[in-house]
């Protein structure tokens, strides 16, 4: 008996699927959303002093230009770099609660992605549009937290996409595409390489453009990369936030000791490790030829991500956008496009009719079944910061203890502190605190000198720590005369000053 099924049934199961009017994009983008719902979102101390910053903007009616936060570097020059994502987040986290400021970044990272998946759709055969916008997705898991990059997403990918669009049609971007960067600024300070991307497609054009085309061509590319620079102006540090991606990739203590800047760590499981070995053995089996600039720049945003574990988010959106025209050049159109019969034929034609745009009536039930499951999941207690992650338990021993004095804490209870209203030693804004600083305390609490611990101590006069169990300088004040331990568990350690020692 024969098991494959009929053409007839093909046809009518593509007319099904037409008839919902569905699509490789919106089935992407729900999934995406529906599987970033859970609360490894809020897994992450920087998302509490991003909100500790929204609402001290709520409450001012201002963008901070001095650090108020921090006992250690109070009243030091700081403007928020990312103070829109913040006062979005903040938002949502008033109209909300925590459920806000997760849907709020699952629905950043479920349009980035399907704004990618259409994209390669116009360009690959939908099983390679869908097995890059894997891959994207793949690579955004180690960082896809409720923090402002993430909301940056959306503009890494529609930026990349307006830029390429340009230079496969031998022409500059529409010169409104500009207020993308004007947002991008003001959402993330990785807009830098938003300006980067756009001078390298600007060169890539003049370069590959014949003689009697490159007067018009650089006058359009610099036009736009000229009004792109400006529209990055268009932030609360004007020039200085140009300046802060060149600030923080030189600060070389602490980007070899903060966890998300270092490079990934082969020795465990690593998404990027998946990414390139998958990608070896795609190009070995079927090849792909790219022009010299275009190379150069994948390469390049490979060094961005085994450089910084950060940027591997980056790649995953940016690489499938840089590739995608070459990849259809070199491998064609397949057997999708071709005439068949059985169950590939049907396959095929399904596959086929999903790569259309979906219809008002199925992005509508769309957006319902996900704000469905929003509040199901909300109901269940599913969206809420995930037990443990925070020391809220050890600071309610400290307001029990009352003690005098400022905390000293560690590096990840940094943002906590500030959104519980406690000014904290140090936290997440590196940048501020400055290299020599993130140097001088690394080195203190693991007792990298005999006594530089203690002096940091006195030096800021520190009535009270607050430190993981692992921190090296926990056993130091265990049996350090004036210093008393009066909480511990699985998260923090707490140890109050009870004299002169």
């Amino acid at each position: 008996m024969d098991s494959c099924p009929s053409v007839p049934m093909a046809g009518t199961r593509t007319a099904a699927i037409s008839a919902f009017g569905l699509s490789w994009p919106l089935l992407v983008g729900g999934l995406a959303c529906l599987g970033a719902l859970n609360a490894n979102l809020l897994n992450d101390a920087d998302t509490y002093w991003h909100l500790a910053a929204a609402r001290w903007m709520f409450e001012h009616r201002a963008v901070p230009t001095a650090d108020p936060f921090s006992h250690t570097m109070a009243g030091t020059p700081w403007v928020t770099h990312e103070w829109l994502s913040e006062v979005l987040l903040g938002a949502a986290h008033r109209l909300l609660g925590w459920t806000g400021v997760i849907a709020l970044a699952a629905a950043a990272y479920a349009a980035a992605l399907a704004l990618l998946c259409r994209f390669l759709l116009r360009r690959l055969e939908p099983v390679y549009a869908l097995g890059l916008t894997a891959l994207a997705a793949l690579l955004a898991q180690d960082h896809l937290l409720a923090r402002p990059h993430v909301l940056a997403y959306p503009l890494i990918a529609a930026w990349g996409i307006v830029l390429v669009s340009a230079r496969e049609e031998g022409r500059a971007p529409a010169w409104p595409w500009v207020l993308l960067i004007a947002l991008w600024a003001n959402l993330h300070g990785s807009f830098t390489l938003g300006l980067g991307l756009a001078a390298f497609f600007a060169a890539e054009a003049l370069g590959e453009a014949p003689a009697g085309e490159r007067g018009r061509l650089a006058k359009a590319w610099g036009g736009f990369v000229a009004l792109a620079l400006g529209a990055a102006l268009l932030t609360p540090n004007g020039v200085d936030g140009l300046a802060f991606s060149a600030q923080v990739n030189g600060m070389d203590y602490s980007l070899a000791h903060i966890a998300e800047w270092r490079s990934p760590d082969f020795q465990h499981f690593q998404p990027l490790e998946v990414a390139l070995l998958a990608g070896g053995l795609v190009l070995f089996r079927r090849g792909l030829r790219l022009p010299l600039p275009r190379a150069i720049l994948v390469l390049g945003l490979v060094h961005l991500a085994l450089k910084h574990g950060r940027h591997t988010d980056v790649l995953g959106l940016l690489l499938p956008i840089a590739v995608a025209a070459a990849l259809g050049r070199e491998w064609g159109r397949e057997s999708s496009r071709s005439a068949g019969a059985g169950a590939t034929a049907a396959l095929d034609r399904w596959f086929l009719e999903l790569s259309r745009p979906a219809k008002p009536p199925a992005m509508a039930a769309g957006l319902a079944l996900v704000a469905g499951a929003i509040l199901l999941a909300a109901a269940a207690g599913r969206l809420q910061p995930p037990a443990g992650t925070t020391p809220e338990a050890a600071l309610k021993a400290v307001q029990a203890a009352a003690p005098r004095g400022a905390v000293m804490n560690s590096y990840n209870f940094g943002g906590y502190l500030i959104y519980a209203g406690i000014p904290p030693a140090i936290d997440g804004r590196a940048d501020m605190y400055g290299d020599a600083y993130v140097e001088d305390y690394i080195k203190a609490i693991n007792l990298e000198a005999s006594d530089r611990f203690v002096k940091l101590l006195d030096k800021y006069g520190i009535g009270w720590t607050l430190f993981s169990p692992d921190t090296p300088a926990v056993a130091l004040l265990d049996y350090l005369p004036g210093w008393r331990r009066i909480y511990a568990d699985k998260t923090a350690v707490v140890h109050i000053r009870t004299g002169g020692g």
